[in-house]
């Protein structure tokens, strides 16, 4: 008999200059994916999520994971087309840039599924 994976929440609010949020951010069993798009291997934010939560932390530079299968994706655009890829998929979206809404897609980029310039302390764990 196997267990099940039991995981935590975080919150997860806008840093200095940042926008958006607060976001809780819980992996599931079907959606257990703390995706990293930030072109440098797992970046600390990600993997701190993924430390709390029990998510796994996952470069989506290296390898793709189906948008239903990600709890949080952890960017870090400067205001194109990335920052609203994954809000417009559904994905709550953490920028480590302390962006606002813009680009291409900036209509899908709302305060409840997109927080920017998140650093460590911006990301707490929920009881």
């Amino acid at each position: 008999m196997s267990e099940e994976k039991q995981y935590r929440k975080v919150k997860v609010t806008a840093g200095k200059r940042g926008w958006g949020g607060p976001l809780v951010i819980e992996p599931k069993p079907d959606k257990p994916y703390i995706y990293c798009v930030t072109g440098g291997g797992i970046h600390p934010i990600a993997q701190r999520i993924a430390d709390l939560t029990g998510g796994e932390a996952f470069d989506g530079f290296k390898s793709k994971r189906d948008f239903s299968e990600i709890a949080v994706a952890v960017i870090d655009c400067g205001g194109t087309a990335r920052i609203g890829v994954y809000p417009m998929k559904g994905v709550l979206t953490i920028d480590i840039h302390a962006t606002k809404p813009s680009g291409p897609l900036f209509r899908f980029i709302k305060a409840e599924n997109f927080v920017s310039g998140v650093g460590p302390d911006d990301i707490q764990l929920i009881d």
